[in-house]
């Protein structure tokens, strides 16, 4: 049933499979993951395997019960657990699809072993704690690792990293140089790089990067717009003015009043609030674009509308095309700025996508 509400969100396949190129371009000399937690970074897992099936390298993801959903689904790639196995039933499903997993903890193996029996383990991503602090062995573990990984068959283990701060102007260096301490004597793969270090540090690719934020045309970097990247928007969040209030200087608008009217204006209502995922915290002045023309965002988001400004255009009246971020028919607003404006970042804004919104695929290749 066609629904009467006119907000959608629209997944541009052409625009993950242009992505995931750049990511390749960018290190011409690696395989790359293409990273599809999260579903798909809002963005729907099966879309995205649909768009990169037969390009990618492999698919990473965090739920074992989802890479085994697309191996019974014919999916013979490489699919990578990023954060390992869970719990027993987790380690099972690793070694009966052959799937890459994870290892930054001591109970994890021990798992894997239960598990596998008499089998192989499944090919192993060791993760080394370079600084991030989250996950990975430290250099306290090392002798158990060098003895463990001694008694596995040669070329199932990638050593790996995750960088904290690729991103910003500490950059990877330090991080680098822990893990070049951390794996003295390594000769085998490695894999390092996430889209902030496949873009600016190129010392990091290694043998596998992983893509991620990027394959969504989102920047990861503060300072440079995705644009600016060669990155496409993938996902577009559209709907239409559903109500035009005159008010005069002084009025407020919305809820609390937080926007004073400085003058007549022309108010333009917008079918989509949080309750569609737009963030609540997005005040006055967060772009937004209405028939081709960029324009703001006036006082708080309600649950179910917001408001713009149209007093600088006069044309826009009701069922008026809204582009609330992406690129689409009203003119494009990078999700990048709408974040920012939110204090938030892009990926918060993909995957805060609300399940009533309705999703059209689009695939303009």
């Amino acid at each position: 049933m066609k629904l009467s509400r006119p907000i959608r969100a629209v997944i541009d396949l052409a625009a993950l499979r242009h992505n995931y190129a750049v990511a390749r371009g960018r290190a011409p000399n690696a395989r790359a993951w293409a990273v599809i937690k999260a579903d798909a970074y809002g963005h729907g897992q099966w879309r995205a395997v649909q768009a990169l099936r037969g390009l990618a390298d492999g698919f990473a993801l965090l739920e074992a019960e989802n890479a085994a959903d697309l191996r019974a689904a014919g999916v013979d790639l490489p699919l990578l657990l990023l954060e390992g196995v869970f719990a027993s039933r987790d380690a099972r499903l690793a070694c009966e699809f052959g799937l890459t997993t994870v290892l930054h903890s001591r109970e994890q193996y021990e798992l894997l072993a239960a598990a596998a029996g008499s089998r192989p383990l499944p090919p192993l991503y060791v993760k080394l704690n370079t600084g991030m602090n989250r996950l990975g062995f430290t250099a306290a573990d090392l002798p158990w690792l060098r003895q463990t990984m001694a008694r596995l068959p040669a070329g199932t283990v990638t050593l790996m990293t995750h960088f904290a701060e690729a991103d910003g102007g500490r950059g990877i260096d330090w991080q680098l140089a822990r893990f070049r301490d951390l794996s003295e004597g390594w000769q085998g793969p490695v894999s390092l790089a996430n889209s902030a270090a496949i873009l600016r540090h190129p010392a990091s690719h290694g043998d596998w990067v992983r893509p991620g934020i990027m394959l969504y045309g989102a920047s990861p970097f503060a300072d440079q717009a995705a644009a600016d990247l060669g990155l496409q928007p993938a996902m577009t969040l559209e709907s239409s003015i559903i109500a035009v209030q005159d008010v005069t200087a002084g009025e407020r608008v919305g809820y609390g009043g937080l926007f004073e009217a400085p003058r007549a204006m022309r108010v333009g209502i917008v079918a989509c609030g949080y309750a569609d995922g737009y963030p609540r915290h997005a005040g006055t002045g967060t772009p937004i674009a209405v028939l081709g023309r960029r324009t703001q965002t006036l006082g708080r988001v309600s649950m179910d509308m917001l408001a713009c400004d149209l007093t600088d255009i006069p044309e826009a009246g009701l069922g008026a095309p809204v582009t609330l971020w992406g690129r689409g028919a009203a003119g494009e607003v990078p999700a990048d700025a709408v974040a920012a404006a939110a204090g938030t970042i892009a990926y918060e804004l993909f995957c805060a996508l609300a399940p009533r919104v309705p999703v059209q695929v689009t695939d303009a290749s």
